[in-house]
């Protein structure tokens, strides 16, 4: 499994507001990329925050890529996953219609019924309790044949797949705009590291939007 993480986030960091409400970072060039990359993928990651906040649909929006895919022997769209440990997904959610073929991480301990509501829509994937087990969750994705993975956020989601040793690559958009706020998400929430910082490996940059995306390679044997 090869796991990228695409985000677009303000030259101070931020994903959005401290009111979490979606903000336009980067331009239509940018979306290309994205839609590039989602085209590329075999699933397309999401944590359940991400979900309640905006609302994505997750699936490919070029035609003509979208064709290709076909032509391929695949779906139009990649697969979509949400990692939601208690099953808060709700019923009219973009994210479960029938588009693409949905999977849901919950824990073991998830309420029954918001689970059962969910498998109506969804392949439901239980791992951990508390909260989910991701490499657990990522082990059965694998075993489902989703081996190009594409993580769009948001930020708890993406620190603790760091956390787990779980991205191959991070590619992040930096947009001339500064959000600010304390309580406004970044790219990697969660506890945050104290020690054994995860160290990158820069491989690209490029000008984009009037800003910079920038390709990174995790190196999971070293830290600072």
């Amino acid at each position: 499994m090869h796991v990228v993480v695409n985000a677009a986030m303000s030259a101070d960091g931020k994903l959005s507001s401290r009111y979490r409400e979606q903000i336009r970072i980067s331009g239509e060039a940018d979306f290309d990329r994205m839609d590039a990359l989602r085209a590329a993928s075999d699933a397309v990651v999401v944590g359940v925050g991400t979900v309640l906040a905006d609302d994505p649909h997750l699936t490919v929006k070029d035609d003509k890529r979208r064709q290709r895919r076909l032509e391929a022997g695949k779906s139009p769209s990649p697969a979509r996953v949400v990692v939601d440990s208690r099953g808060r997904i709700p019923p009219e959610a973009a994210v479960i219609d029938d588009a693409a073929e949905t999977y849901v991480c919950v824990t073991q301990d998830a309420p029954t019924e918001n689970v059962d509501g969910l498998a109506e829509h969804a392949t439901v994937v239980p791992a951990g309790t508390g909260s989910v087990d991701l490499p657990e969750a990522f082990a059965a994705l694998e075993s489902a044949g989703l081996e190009s993975i594409m993580v769009e956020g948001g930020g708890e989601l993406i620190f603790s797949l760091v956390e787990t040793d779980l991205v191959d690559e991070l590619r992040v958009f930096v947009g001339p705009r500064i959000i600010g706020g304390r309580d406004a998400p970044t790219l990697a929430d969660g506890e945050g590291f104290v020690g054994d910082f995860p160290e990158l490996a820069l491989e690209d940059v490029k000008r984009l939007d009037g800003g910079v995306v920038l390709s990174w390679r995790l190196d999971s044997d070293a830290a600072v």
